[in-house]
């Protein structure tokens, strides 16, 4: 990864298109890609499954003919993926892009990913099949009860820090932690990685209450284009965390008989406005992420690109 960065300069330049859920995105993405002739990185840690297009809000056939697309319905949902493989994957197809052309355009709001590209994350190790499995059964075992008695054990300087409620957290310390040999907080340096490339981060800033009205009409799209049957169609996989996600949580519980169908769907709404919160708050503590109007995104995208330094 090091050795392919090395003809790579400060000329090059990484457009983040990021943001909450249901702000337009991908719209503003494609049009900047045209407006640059270049190729659109997905940050979507869900749009890489190629089963849940409906549900993920993946680019559709027409928007991914107009513009080269990466990392959208590459995996399966069984296949296992993590943040420190999409910095991999993406610091090694970079230099190829920008072979002929100065920019790529990055685009979604999967926190870890977009931080894993633009700052880096800590080198930690492989995790092999038998630990995850390992892990894994904790949870199957004990819940979360278990999950935090096991981390509070073997790292409680991290078990201090972790939101405890988060069990895909929980799993993830205890791997590490039980991969390296060494606690999961020994681990973590928290130092921003230096890129060798210019870093243009933007998002659109709508009103709390028009973006809530904009993820509504999400939703009711994606149960218009078919997500009950999306849903159906990977019922069976449920257990895989590729389907831990908002949207397909809430159409399981609908089959189980847990709620109705109209409390189902009422609950995707609620539950990715409450994801919507989640991404504001974790931008908002992004000095360098700058917020467009709705209004004229394109044209204060294009000005903040040209005048990057």
């Amino acid at each position: 990864m090091r050795n392919l960065l090395q003809n790579v300069n400060k000329n090059k330049t990484l457009i983040v298109v990021t943001g909450p859920t249901g702000s337009g995105k991908t719209d503003l993405a494609i049009k900047l890609a045209l407006h640059y002739g270049c190729h659109i990185l997905s940050a979507d840690s869900r749009q890489l499954y190629r089963e849940i297009p409906i549900g993920t809000a993946a680019p559709t056939a027409g928007q991914l003919a107009l513009v080269p697309h990466h990392f959208v319905g590459t995996l399966s949902l069984e296949d296992y993926y993590s943040a420190a493989q999409y910095e991999e994957d993406v610091m090694n197809l970079l230099p190829r892009l920008w072979q002929d052309n100065d920019y790529v355009v990055m685009c979604g709001g999967s926190m870890m990913y977009v931080d894993a590209v633009t700052k880096g994350i800590d080198e930690l190790p492989t995790i092999t099949p038998e630990i995850r499995e390992k892990a894994m059964s904790i949870y199957r075992e004990g819940g979360v009860e278990l999950l935090r008695s096991t981390l509070l054990e073997i790292d409680p300087v991290y078990y201090n820090q972790v939101d405890l409620n988060n069990h895909k957290r929980l799993v993830h310390a205890i791997e590490i932690t039980m991969q390296a040999g060494v606690p999961y907080s020994s681990l973590c340096t928290g130092r921003a990685k230096e890129r060798p490339f210019r870093i243009v981060k933007m998002a659109l800033d709508y009103e709390r209450e028009e973006l809530f009205d904009r993820i509504n009409r999400r939703v009711d799209a994606m149960v218009e284009a078919g997500l009950e049957q999306e849903a159906r169609s990977v019922f069976h996989l449920r257990h895989l965390n590729s389907l831990n996600t908002v949207g397909y949580k809430e159409m399981f519980a609908y089959f189980d008989g847990v709620m109705d169908y109209d409390t189902a769907v009422a609950r995707i709404g609620k539950n990715t406005r409450v994801y919507a919160k989640k991404q504001l708050t974790w931008n908002k503590r992004d000095e360098s992420l700058k917020l467009l109007s709705p209004q004229s995104a394109f044209e204060q995208a294009v000005a903040l690109i040209e005048n990057a330094q």
